[in-house]
């Protein structure tokens, strides 16, 4: 399956994915990694892995259709069947939604529908919640409302920080994204 995936920021997620032997072996080509920020560390990730990189930002268009639709025009050439959005900043709209509906993954730090958005973990956290988790979900033209694929909890204990639940989210993140992703390999 040929995917594009979406980051904003560190790329673990990205790196989940990229690094996941069941998945390179069940056949997962990340053909390019899709990324608005220009200093963004996962670009330097999917060049040590010989991944292509496509930066594009929203202040070099003068709308979001024109920012998406050169999106779509690089993914069309490049054949891509799925987007998998790994810390992916950007709220997609309808422009790459027709394009590839249902077919673009999100992962969410909370147990949605609780906490979509962004901040999720430290406003569960500063919310005195006893758990908090993951949710992967389809995207729709909603802000992390679309059908939800598979949801992991996570513990806030009581001498937990922000940065402690933060490390914990993480790591049921790079558990799950890599498992629903091999589910839908073998569809």
């Amino acid at each position: 399956m040929r995917v594009a995936v979406f980051a904003s920021g560190n790329g673990t997620n990205f790196e989940a994915l990229a690094d996941d032997e069941a998945l390179k072996t069940a056949g997962l080509d990340i053909v390019i990694l899709v990324c608005d920020k220009p200093n963004a560390p996962v670009l330097d990730k999917a060049r040590q892995r010989g991944i292509p990189v496509f930066v594009n930002q929203l202040k070099n268009y003068s709308d979001r259709h024109e920012y998406e639709q050169a999106i779509v025009d690089k993914l069309s050439a490049l054949d891509i069947e799925y987007i998998l959005l790994a810390g992916y900043m950007k709220v997609i709209t309808s422009t790459l939604l027709s394009k590839y509906q249902s077919k673009i993954i999100n992962i969410h730090p909370s147990i949605l529908p609780k906490y979509s958005g962004l901040e999720s973990i430290e406003r569960a956290f500063n919310a005195g919640e006893k758990e908090t988790g993951v949710t992967v979900h389809y995207i729709d033209d909603g802000v992390d409302t679309g059908p939800i694929i598979r949801q992991a909890t996570v513990p806030i204990y009581e001498d937990d920080t922000v940065d402690t639940l933060e490390a914990r989210v993480h790591e049921t993140e790079h558990k799950i994204y890599p498992e629903v992703v091999l589910e839908l390999l073998k569809k």
